[in-house]
């Protein structure tokens, strides 16, 4: 999996799902948002981090009682261990949260090894505890039963769905109070670059706004002279 440089993360790390998702609107992507997730505690830093996958298909009961969990390989685990420091770990739960994608024992081992994150399109038992870790979690909605009467762990590490939208290894996850945005791999330091400009202009506009500017020719920037005011504004700013 290419690692995203530290340089372009601390960079995404200051922008938001939004700016992103006009970011990449602009660039022609438009389904990059996962559909119905959210934060389980909001006002946590943005989340940044490559994905890694894994992917559930319906449970078949004479594969899947709960004794696969005694087998070292069980592909779920194996997904919790070996998920790289830095990256995501992305759950492809067909948007069923009938029954938890995870739960707190999993999701705090992944914050001890240093994974910057979980997202599913399913539910997390145990949603309240892991709310509570200093770790950043997103979700469907909350759901008791194990993972085992409804999900099979089928495979890591591969091209998924989550929340209706392609989730390929190696791209970029972010992820705010709004939600979850996937950063094609390729673009991820263009988009950053890009991104990091939006903000800077958007907080211009802010402050032009709060002061009575009107928004026509200002947002978005049509005007040569909001154009003109901006650079200087950035000036007194370095």
């Amino acid at each position: 999996m290419t690692k995203v440089s530290t340089s372009t993360k601390n960079k995404l790390k200051k922008v938001s799902t939004a700016t992103v998702a006009t970011c990449l609107f602009k660039k022609g992507l438009r389904n990059q948002f996962i559909q119905h997730v959210k934060p389980l505690k909001l006002g946590r830093p943005t989340m940044v981090g490559e994905a890694y996958t894994l992917r559930y298909i319906p449970a078949r009961e004479d594969l899947n009682p709960i004794s696969v969990f005694r087998d070292p390989k069980h592909l779920q685990r194996v997904a919790v261990e070996q998920c790289p420091e830095g990256a995501v770990l992305v759950i492809d739960s067909r948007q069923n949260a009938r029954a938890a994608s995870a739960g707190s024992i999993l999701v705090t081992r992944l914050m001890v090894r240093g994974v910057s994150g979980i997202v599913t399109d399913g539910g997390f038992r145990d949603s309240a505890e892991i709310a509570d870790l200093d770790f950043s979690s997103f979700h469907n909605r909350p759901s008791a039963p194990t993972n085992l009467t409804l999900h099979q762990a089928i495979a890591i590490n591969d091209p998924i769905g989550c929340g209706d939208v392609a989730v390929f290894p190696g791209d970029i996850i972010l992820g705010d109070d709004d939600g979850v945005m996937v950063i094609p791999a390729h673009l991820v330091d263009e988009v950053a670059n890009e991104c990091l400009e939006m903000t800077m202009y958007e907080e211009f506009v802010m402050e032009s706004v709060q002061t009575g500017t009107p928004i026509i020719g200002l947002y978005p920037m049509v005007s040569d002279e909001a154009k003109a005011k901006f650079e200087k504004w950035k000036e007194k700013k370095e």
